[in-house]
Parts: structure tokens; sequence; C-alpha cells
């Protein structure tokens, strides 16, 4: 006799072809009235040349250069003759700032070459400093200097665009049954607001390109990309941790020796031969991360700066780092205990939201970091949009406060009060999307990929298996041929891939 959950499997067998968002969600459904309505035959069927990716990497291509627009007024004049009016007008980039700052402008070597002023050497790791410096050897070292900050900022706008463009395609095709979700990403507006302050982009195109290969079984290649992502910035390698406790639930160590080891291939590839040659330039990136000060969008700079005794930079190391591995514990015990095993790109959204919410700096671009993930965990547009309205209250608050600290007397722009709850609303958006995505995985049937009939579309190797360790209530189903009853195996099944129609 089939078991219940077996019984309750057969109600979530998916339908063939592509998931339509104008048919599961009712935002996507009332928005898609602006553009002629819901999803049609055609359009499902992929006949024409518009297919689902060819529409998302436009549509991201364009909101990318509504961005630059919206950077029109400091590329002419406000990053070059005020410092307040660059805030007033919200088109702060670090990028133009930093090519003399950092000494592009006189040919310096990244890492190699010591800086004059505060900063010895380039702060920022390995790969991205290769980026700042290709992006320096397409602009003319030639003409005032307003001129070549222009020319560099629109080179690194141009390879930012790619970078853009590379997220929209790899978040499209991750969830293969899914494509239009691509279109979250390629409308967000806090990722075309701050997609050209800082060169973030690179890292976050660099693991959504990895995510899209564990999604196709390929876990060295994700490695790979995994490892140069981590030479770019930080924050992809923390994606390793739920996949080892996923790998560890559904018993499937070899795919994940695979990825290990292509990610410590390729960060050594890169970092290896600057740390040889360059070791107090290659440390400079840990060294500044180590010593700066709590900085702008934490929840530690509203206690520093609400306190007669602000705490010290050591103090807010040591407890950040206690509440991260905390969190990441907390993280991995929900791995294990869950009903179901979560989707990778859940637990990915997770350990990257922890770890930014509990850092001692949250700025503004930070949150291309969580876009692509945030979509591959929870494609509903609703508790998107709420999130992404939160992040515009705190991208226009961060301006307006600086603004207020460099106006003088005149203190044109938002007061600290008001800047700490600029603070407060994206802190509070963030937690908002990790309080579902978490309700998600304690209760599978609300989750919008699961809800269609998937199991894992990003899982790859996970993607339909059994599991073979299971903690807590999840330990008390009696066990089956296939591992613990009620498992991934039995609560959906893989579907059939989708015809590939024309695509990208």
């Amino acid at each position: 006799m089939p078991s219940a959950e077996s019984t309750q499997a057969s109600a979530h067998e998916p339908e063939p072809g592509p998931v339509r968002p104008t048919r599961e969600d009712e935002v996507a459904a009332a928005g898609s009235e602006l553009i002629g309505g819901p999803l049609g035959r055609h359009a499902l069927l992929g006949t024409s040349w518009w297919t689902p990716v060819r529409v998302v990497v436009l549509v991201a291509i364009g909101m990318f250069a509504l961005g630059l627009v919206q950077k029109a007024p400091c590329y002419h004049s406000a990053w070059f003759f005020g410092a307040s009016s660059q805030y007033t007008k919200a088109c702060y980039s670090d990028i133009p700032h930093l090519y003399q700052g950092r000494g592009f402008a006189d040919g310096l070597v990244p890492y190699f070459d010591k800086l004059t002023g505060d900063m010895p050497y380039l702060e920022y790791p390995v790969l991205t400093g290769v980026f700042m410096e290709v992006a320096s050897w397409l602009t003319p070292h030639s003409g005032s200097m307003q001129h070549q900050e222009q020319w560099y900022w629109m080179a690194n706008a141009g390879m930012l665009m790619a970078c853009a463009a590379v997220i929209a395609v790899c978040v499209a095709r991750t969830h293969a049954r899914r494509p239009w979700d691509g279109l979250l990403v390629a409308l967000a507006p806090a990722f075309a607001l701050t997609a050209t302050i800082n060169w973030d982009l690179l890292a976050v195109a660099l693991t959504a390109a990895a995510m899209l290969m564990w999604s196709r079984r390929r876990p060295v290649a994700f490695g790979v990309l995994l490892g140069l992502a981590t030479a770019a910035k930080l924050y992809p390698i923390f994606l390793l941790g739920p996949l080892f406790v996923l790998c560890w639930r559904a018993g499937r160590w070899r795919e994940f020796g695979k990825a290990a080891a292509g990610a410590a291939v390729a960060w050594l590839a890169v970092n290896l031969p600057v740390l040889a040659l360059a070791p107090d330039g290659w440390w400079q990136f840990y060294k500044f991360s180590h010593d700066r000060g709590v900085d702008f969008g934490s929840f530690w700079l509203i206690w520093s700066q609400s306190s007669t005794e602000p705490p010290s930079t050591d103090f807010v190391n040591t407890v950040a780092t206690l509440l991260v591995v905390l969190c990441f514990l907390g993280i991995a015990a929900l791995t294990l205990m869950a009903p179901r095993r979560p989707r990778f790109a859940q637990l990915a959204f997770l350990v990257v939201a922890a770890f930014i919410l509990t850092n001692k700096v949250y700025s503004p671009q930070y949150v291309l970091w969580l876009v692509p993930l945030a979509v591959l965990a929870r494609p509903k547009w609703r508790d998107f949009l709420i999130w992404q309205a939160c992040e515009v209250a705190y991208f226009l608050g961060i301006w307006l406060y600086l603004a207020y600290t460099t106006s003088g007397d005149a203190h044109k722009g938002l007061p600290t009060d008001g800047y700490h709850w600029a603070i407060v609303a994206h802190l509070a958006g963030t937690l908002y999307l990790c309080a579902v995505v978490v309700r998600d995985v304690l209760l599978p049937e609300r989750d919008v990929v699961r809800r269609a009939g998937d199991d894992d579309p990003s899982g790859g190797v996970l993607d339909g298996a059994p599991d073979v360790f299971v903690l807590g209530a999840a330990a008390q189903r009696r066990p089956s041929a296939s591992g613990f009853e009620g498992t991934a195996v039995e609560w959906g099944r893989r579907p059939a891939a989708p015809p590939e129609g024309r695509s990208l």
C-alpha cells in the first residue's frame, strides 16, 4: 500500500514544459498586463526568436542602461566639482575616485607598486584587482584627469554590463523549467541602482555561473568557478558550507570532493603568484578587512553612533565572527533536521545573508550578492519586491545621510536618526526574506519551486536523491529502500527536461 507521502507526491507531478509565473504568481500576472497580459502558447513553446532567456537578457541590459543614466549627473560634474552633490543626486560610485586614488592613473601595478597616502596597497582581492587593471588598460591616459576618470568609469561599466548579462543568463537557465524567474534579476531596481558603485558584479557573475554548473551536474566546473569568484570577493566560499551538509545528508561525498578540490585549485592558481611575488600587497585586502572599523549599513553602526562607549573594532570582529558561526551552525542543523532536504539555492541565500547581516559593514552594493540567490531561493514576486523596496529606501537613505554630513552648516539631507531608520529598513527586508525561505524549508508545500512539481533544480546530483543521514524528527521516519521515507524521491519526481527550443 502506498504511503501518505507517496500519495501526496502524485499531486506534485509537474506539468511538462517551462513554468509560467503569470499562472502561479498573482503579482506577476497583474504586472504582465503592462506588456500585453500573461504568456500565451507561442511564448511557452519557444517557437519564436523571443525565447525566455533572450527576453531576460535584453531586459537586464535595458535596466543596466537605466542605471547608467541614473549616474549621469555625477558623470558630467558631481564626481569632480563637489562632494555633497554626488550624494544629493544619489549617483556616487567608487570607480572614478579610485582611478587616481589607487594608482591606475599613474600606471602603478596593483599589489606590486606601493601607493602614497593612507592605503599602502590596493585593498581588493586579486581577481578584482585584475579586473580594475584591465579597465585601466582600456582608458586613454591623456587629457584632463576628469576626462580619464570618465573613460575609466565607462570602461568598467561596459565590463560590468557583460557581467550583468552573464548573471541574467545563468539565473534564467539554472532552474530549467523556470527561465522566466530571471526577470526578477533583470527588473530588480536595487540591482540597477548599485551595479556600478563598485566591482562586485564580477564575483556575482562567477557565482551565478558556478550555480548553473552545479545544476548541470558538473561539480568540477562549479568548483573552479566558485574558486575564481572567491578570488574576486570573499563571500562565495561560504556556499561550500551548505553544499557540504547537503551532500552529507544525501551521501554525495564524491561530488562534493570534486567541487571543493576545483575551488581550491582555482583560488590558489590566481592567488599564489601574487602571494609569492608581492606578499604585502596580497595581504592588504585581509588586513584592511580585519582592521576597518564599524561602517555603513550595519546594526553595529547604529550601536556605535547611539552609544557613549562604542564597541571597539576587536570586540566587533570577535562578536561578529561568533554570530555568523552560530548562524551557520543553525543553518546546518536546519539542513539535517528539515522534513525534506532543503534546496541548495535556499541554503546558499541563507548563508550569504547571515554573513552580511552580522558583518560590521553592509554596503549598498552588497545587495548584488543576494539578488541571484534570492531569485533561485524564493522566486515569488511579492516577497522579492518587498525586499527590493527596503533596499531602495536604504540606497536613498545612505546618500542623503552622507549629503547631510558633507554639506556643512546647510545640513542638506538625512540626519543620523533618519539614517538609522534606513538601516533598520534594509536589515528588516533581508530578515523578512530569510524568514520566508526558512518557512519554505520547514513547510516544503509552501515552496514555490516544489509546489510546481520540481525537487531541487539547482541541486545537481542532489535533485531527486534519497537521504542517507538525517537528524531530529526527520530521523524518526521509517527507512525505505531508497533512503528515509518522505525524502525528495518520494515527495516529488524529477521532471523530464523541457524541450530546448531556441535559446542563447
